[in-house]
């Protein structure tokens, strides 16, 4: 099916194809010209013209997007006039930005030159848009801390996870969670990333309740030690949210967020730690957080080249004065190169300072939650500071190819992206703590790791990493993990 909308594209276009392509064989299809060999993107240049207007812009394969929607993400449009020598690589770019909306399987790209006029034919197919996911996970930070609970398997959660992406073929996005089991969750969100003409402005509102019938209360040893209750549920919180979108580009975001905290404790936490919710059993807050993104990778699930950055500034106000208000601002950022015969080299930034005169134990999470020093999955590492560097060279064993499963007619799903890379890194990492438990050794400390990995790439911008890793305090382990690790 698809192969016959490239064969129409092809005709449409009425241009000469590689006489080694067959027609049905999307990457050799379209044979890029001036820009790199793995893009999409064709170009039958105009005869005796160094530039010339873009006469007609097309979209096939868009059968849900609203062509309003994909117009606005190009950097060019009808009557604007484009270099025969620049035009490969506009292309490209524009190719590259449809693609990383993580709307569609694949994105490709042909511009004839007819009449002195570019006619310029962007082909898209499509991914399934509505995902119910049964949700049966780990009631855990990840498999490491799983298993050295005693009671891990009771320690599950199942549920379902229900996500309309492209919700009214408008780049919107609604998801719902319906968690049972140890922990329970319900939660509802939508986002709408760009509204009006332009699409620079848009809005995210959601609400989650949540409740657990176990709590890790303190950290002793540089684990987190679990406190489980009899009956009923040692926490419950519940965040209403809401905030505007500023998009410039799919590549460069700007967010600012509102929130409404409430959470409450049963008594007996704060008999064991009275410094959890400094000597309460409830809270309530308001977050105000203000995130910009830039990102510029190639490709946004597993980056090969480019860079990305984000910034975010949030305040922490609690209601009736009852702890400090605290800022939190954190940094982060990668950069991606191709060294060549297949190899690439990343390296990643992140850290986080908090300014507050005085934390709850809640509030001093660092290092061994979103962010990690790979090796040390079985710690937590609490302070007010912290840095981290990530660094990896990677080798592509596979690349990128796809498996056609010829009993499947539907072409959003019979086709199952794989590429396969071979990985070896080194993390360091640094928290700050002014004054930790005696028992907890690694605050303070400079933590490390090498390893060695291996990265699988496959359907719908799913990552999966299987890591052997040495850490700095001469511990090796296995471990697994579902997504990039930079």
């Amino acid at each position: 099916m698809f192969g016959v909308f490239l064969l129409f594209l092809r005709m449409l276009l009425a241009g000469p194809a590689p006489s080694q392509a067959p027609a049905d064989t999307l990457p050799r299809l379209l044979k890029p010209v001036v820009v790199p060999s793995d893009t999409l993107v064709r170009v039958l240049p105009c005869a005796a013209l160094a530039r010339a207007p873009v006469g007609t812009i097309l979209f096939l394969g868009n059968a849900i997007t609203k062509e309003r929607i994909l117009r606005v993400e190009l950097d060019f449009h009808e009557g604007d006039t484009l270099a025969v020598a620049d035009v490969a690589a506009r292309l490209e770019a524009n190719r590259s930005r449809l693609f990383n909306l993580q709307l569609y399987h694949a994105v490709v790209v042909q511009a004839s030159c007819t009449g002195g006029k570019w006619l310029i034919v962007f082909g898209l197919q499509e991914r399934l848009y509505t995902f119910p996911v049964p949700i049966l996970s780990l009631a855990d930070r990840n498999l490491r801390s799983w298993l050295d609970r005693s009671d891990r398997w009771r320690r599950l959660d199942y549920g379902v996870h229900l996500v309309r992406t492209n919700f009214r073929g408008r780049n919107e996005q609604v998801s719902a969670n319906l968690q049972l089991g140890f922990n329970r969750k319900y939660e509802l969100f939508y986002e709408a990333p760009g509204l009006g003409r332009y699409r620079r402005l848009g809005f995210g509102v959601g609400a989650s309740y949540y409740q657990s019938r176990t709590l890790d209360y303190i950290t002793q040893a540089d684990r987190l030690v679990p406190f489980r209750a009899e009956a009923g549920f040692p926490i419950q919180r519940f965040y209403a949210t809401g905030g505007l979108r500023l998009r410039h580009t799919v590549q460069f975001l700007t967010a600012f967020d509102v929130s409404y905290h409430r959470e409450r404790l049963a008594d007996t936490i704060a008999y064991y730690n009275a410094d959890y919710y400094l000597g309460r059993t409830q809270r309530e807050y308001l977050d105000f957080t203000l995130t910009s993104t830039r990102n510029q990778r190639r490709t946004f699930a597993y980056p090969l080249t480019g860079q990305y950055a984000q910034v975010s500034l949030s305040h922490r106000v609690f209601l009736g004065g009852v702890a400090p208000s605290i800022t939190t601002l954190h940094l982060s950022y990668s950069r991606y190169l191709a060294l060549g015969h297949n190899f690439y080299y990343s390296i990643g930034l992140s850290g986080q300072t908090r300014l507050a005169r005085r934390l709850a134990y809640a509030d001093t999470r660092a290092l061994g939650y979103a962010d990690l020093v790979r090796g040390y999955d079985e710690y937590v590492i609490d302070g007010r500071h912290y840095g981290l560097v990530q660094q990896g060279v990677s080798y592509a064993l596979l690349r990128p190819r796809a498996i056609r499963l010829g009993s499947i007619d539907n072409p959003k799903i019979n086709t199952i992206p794989l590429a396969l890379y071979l990985n070896i890194f080194t993390d360091a990492g640094y928290v700050i703590a002014p004054a930790p438990p005696p028992s907890n050794r690694l605050p303070n400390h400079f933590l490390r790791s090498v390893g060695l990995g291996l990265h699988l790439v496959t359907y719908y911008d799913r990552v999966f990493t299987v890591e052997y890793t040495l850490n700095g305090l001469g511990q090796t382990g296995y471990f697994f993990r579902a997504e990039f690790p930079i």
